[in-house]
């Protein structure tokens, strides 16, 4: 590379300018030219090419640089022009100007080039000699070349002189440079992704391109695209050891206000950082232009000073005191705090500072930790609360505040999350008690592993009243899906009350009755008095869920869709992901026994989104698995159903209920793919699974009357019969019309004799209860056994009726079904007055939307069930109305209405 190849490049204008002067002095012309930038801008090499060219003419070139630890000592400068010998201040013939007229005098016989680098650490006095001689040279000649970081101010403000001075202020290397910069260096042209990553990462510095390329190079790399990144870890490498020796040029006052910039300059205005400075500066005058004259500051155009880069961010505070730069973090927050900054900011500066004492704090940790659960990001909301809990709190709101920061950990460290649910579980006090019962109930959504059970258990002894019922309740509760004889906890917990007076006992009880299939009307009861609760007791989410769950059972969908819609609306609102994530696979549970799954389709991923599923806690898991696979399956997909059923068995504790979800789901997806046999094995592995737990009703899963459609396609008529009737039985037993219509459809399916009139009693009794995927089944069933019989006539009102129930949901494995039947029928397979045109100027958002919107949703509802806000609800409905032409949602509605089986799927 040539000696002064690289820092010059993009220099061609300066060095023309400089080269006129040199020029100009060869011919007795003075001149005074300043060269200024940020550092490393390349004003040293600048002035070194103009002292070499003068040489080379056979001028007289005087060198002096400026430093720091010279600022002070006057005639420093000089005594680097002039030699050692030049006259101390204040002596010889020239008084206070040593050596200027001896200067003046020798240069009419050798024209005399002074370069003076770094001039803004010139001391006073050789400034002041300086600007004397700059007065003096019209007619000598003398030029002067001054290089500075920041502004060069050579000229005397007060008497400027006769000679005009040429300023010259360097910019960044812009494309072109740097483009040249890399073929030089790297000994090749860079390709486009990397000499565009050359220019962001160096920031345009020359000196810091230079080093970052030749240690890149040094290293054997190619400037490829595929190198970007190895050429971004140099480069941050580079730009700190810049930073480094930027630092140690500055003058105290300058580091202190640059440490002050690298806290919090990219949250307030200049004017408000530099108050932070340790030590304060004492003339604020040209502080700002020091610091951007470094080249480690940028400015955005406003009042705000920022670190140029993460690095230079990083190491202008690494190298402060620990105790100071903690210190300095507590100050900016507070500073920050009453220049109104957002809580989120003003967070990122506590989490870096020790207590700070004051109530603020704690309040904007908090709304810190609450704005990023709700954007999804947990390991910051744990940041922030688990910074809260090192402030000054009373015992009660540390209990309050340990409890959401636990509910924050669940997706990220639930066993730390299960450990701190237990500890609060275990704090002792009547003040406590609410604390306690929302520990637990969260503590359970989650799974609750045997820290939480045990430490549920020791709090027993000691709570009385609602708290001792809400517990109680919440054991129970968390025991229904476990298969565990020989638990020694059992023993420890008092029973449920069969007539329980207590609101969560109820929900519990009420659940535990639909799982055995006792009493429907008793059970119903109980469910509705779960939500009758008030206080802490009542706001306990699982026991409410239950009796949601108990609802789905007794056949009162659409009530048990409301009241899990309010239920996950509080989970949502209390910041709760392993509760919100339960409650939408139970309502995507719910969605497609009502013959929807599409909306369990947006259940079962907003699930997904609030806690993944390696994520669940292996007592939830198998369950969250089947709902995802019944989706799959029920929507179409068969190959993502297979793929989901393929998956390994969550846990060894899979073998309770939510086991034998998973297993009733696997047998389903092998009924799809013609394996009746392993259908058979799987279905009926299930329902022993259901057996040992003694949960007999086939409301819950209807393993029976599946496990008889398998084994009656493999000749095993005889088992068939007796699991088709068995299930009809229990199904009379618990008296839910859905459950003993779907058992009635079960036998049709698998009839030797009376199979027509068997499906017929199952769509008449299902028909009570239309809005299921029972309902649906049944007319299929039928409809294909009056086509088989040749009965055509009898067959087409069930098509028209089953093709009016699936037009919402035209991608669904239901909708197929139809389309074959209504197909064999030869009609189509729903009737319609066709979609206007405009129809497909909608994007997929906005027809997903207006869909829901034409079937009468409300915005928050389709909020929820698109997983976006409600404000882009609102734009999408806009868009679409414009482009629909169409006034609102009257007209919407009608439309959406006369469309009913075209292409209006929302999954």
């Amino acid at each position: 590379m040539p000696p002064f190849g690289l820092p010059l490049l993009g220099r061609e204008h300066e060095q023309e300018v400089l080269a006129r002067a040199v020029t100009g002095l060869s011919e007795h012309r003075p001149a005074v030219v300043t060269v200024s930038g940020a550092a490393g801008f390349g004003q040293h090499a600048l002035l070194r090419w103009a002292a070499q060219l003068a040489e080379e003419r056979g001028l007289r070139v005087l060198r002096a640089r400026a430093t720091p630890g010279e600022s002070e000592l006057a005639y420093a400068a000089v005594t680097q022009l002039l030699g050692p010998d030049a006259p101390a201040a204040g002596a010889g013939r020239d008084g206070p100007l040593p050596g200027l007229a001896e200067l003046l005098r020798t240069a009419r016989d050798r024209p005399t080039l002074l370069t003076v680098a770094d001039l803004q650490w010139l001391d006073p006095h050789s400034l002041r000699w300086l600007r004397a001689l700059i007065r003096r040279l019209p007619g000598a000649p003398v030029a002067v070349l001054a290089g500075a970081t920041g502004p060069a101010r050579l000229a005397d403000p007060d008497a400027p002189g006769p000679l005009p001075v040429t300023r010259l202020a360097l910019p960044p290397l812009g494309p072109a440079q740097v483009a040249a910069a890399v073929a030089l260096v790297c000994g090749d042209r860079g390709q486009e992704r990397f000499t565009a990553a050359a220019a962001e990462a160096g920031a345009g510095n020359p000196a810091v391109l230079h080093e970052a390329l030749r240690r890149f190079a040094d290293a054997g790399h190619r400037p490829l695209d595929a190198r970007v990144p190895q050429l971004r870890a140099i480069t941050a490498a580079v730009t700190a050891e810049h930073t480094t020796r930027v630092l140690r040029g500055l003058p105290p006052e300058a580091v202190a206000a640059l440490r002050a910039v690298a806290v919090c300059g990219h949250l307030l205005d200049f004017s408000l950082v530099r108050t932070l400075a340790r030590p304060r500066p004492e003339h604020d005058a040209g502080l700002r232009e020091t610091l951007e004259a470094t080249g480690l500051t940028a400015s955005d155009g406003g009042q705000a000073l920022r670190p140029a880069a993460p690095e230079v961010r990083t190491r202008v505070l690494e190298e402060m005191p620990a105790d100071e730069r903690a210190d300095l973090y507590a100050r900016a927050a507070e500073l920050a705090h009453r220049a109104g900054a957002g809580d989120a900011d003003i967070a990122e500066l506590l989490l870096a500072a020790g207590p700070v004492g004051a109530p603020w704090a704690v309040h904007v940790l908090r709304g810190a930790g609450a704005e990023a659960l709700r954007a999804g990001d947990h390991g910051r909301a744990v940041a922030a609360l688990a910074r809260a809990l090192e402030e000054p709190l009373d015992r009660v709101r540390r209990a309050r505040l340990s409890l959401r920061l636990a509910a924050a950990e669940v997706p990220a460290a639930p066993e730390a999350a299960d450990r701190r649910f237990a500890h609060i579980l275990r704090s002792p006090g009547a003040e406590f008690a609410g604390a306690r019962t929302r520990a637990a109930d969260l503590a359970l959504a989650r799974g609750g592993g045997d820290v939480v059970r045990q430490a549920l258990v020791d709090a027993l002894p000691a709570a009385h009243g609602s708290e001792r019922d809400a517990l109680v309740a919440l054991f129970w509760l968390a025991e229904l899906g476990r298969q565990d004889d020989t638990d020694l906890l059992l023993h420890e917990v008092p029973a449920l009350p069969r007539h329980p007076a207590s609101p969560a006992q109820a929900g519990v009880r009420a659940w535990r009755q639909a799982l055995r299939g006792e009493d429907l009307l008793a059970t119903r009861a109980l469910a509705r008095g779960a939500f009758a609760g008030r206080g802490d007791e009542g706001a306990l989410l699982l026991p409410r869920l239950a009796a949601c769950r108990a609802l789905c059972l007794t056949g009162d969908l659409e009530e048990a869709a409301l009241r899990l819609d309010a239920l996950l609306a509080e989970a949502r609102r209390d910041h709760a992901p392993a509760a919100a994530a339960l409650l939408l696979t139970a309502r995507g549970d719910l969605n497609l026994r009502r013959g929807r799954p599409d909306l369990a389709e947006g259940d079962v991923a907003a699930a997904e989104r609030a806690l993944p599923q390696a994520h669940w806690h292996p007592l939830y898991a198998p369950y969250a698995l089947a709902v995802r696979i019944l989706v799959a399956l029920e929507s179409g997909d068969r190959r993502w159903a297979e793929a989901l059923a393929a998956l390994p068995d969550p846990d060894a504790s899979w073998n309770g209920m939510a086991g034998a979800h998973l297993l009733f789901a696997r047998g389903l997806v092998a009924i799809a793919d013609g394996s009746p046999g392993e259908a058979a094995d799987l279905l009926l592995a299930a329902g022993r699974r259901l057996l040992r737990l003694q949960y007999a009703n086939p409301a819950l899963i209807p393993w029976r009357s599946l496990a008889a459609r398998a084994c009656h396609a493999l000749g095993r008529d005889q088992e068939a019969q007796r699991l088709g009737h068995e299930e009809l039985s229990l199904a009379r037993h618990w008296g839910a019309p859905s459950a003993i219509g779907w058992a009635e459809l079960g036998l049709g399916r698998v009839a030797r004799e009376g199979r027509t009139a068997r499906l017929r009693e199952a769509v008449r009794i299902l028909r009570a209860v239309p809005a299921t995927v029972a309902y649906t089944g049944a007319l299929i069933e039928l409809a294909t056994a009056e086509l088989d019989a040749g009965r055509r006539q009898a067959a087409a009102p069930l098509v028209a009726e089953l093709s009016r129930l699936v037009a919402s949901q035209p991608g669904s494995r239901t909708a197929a079904r139809a389309r074959a039947l209504a197909d064999r029928l030869g009609r189509p397979g729903a009737p319609s007055r066709g979609r206007p045109a405009a129809w497909t100027a909608l994007s997929d958002a906005e027809r997903r939307t207006a869909t829901l919107a034409g079937r009468g949703h409300g915005n928050r509802d389709i909020a929820d069930l698109l997983s976006v806000t409600t404000r882009t609800v609102e734009l999408r409905l806009s868009a679409a109305y414009r482009k629909l032409r169409i006034s609102g949602r009257a007209e919407l509605r009608a439309l959406v209405r006369t469309m009913e089986g075209y292409d209006t799927d929302v999954a």
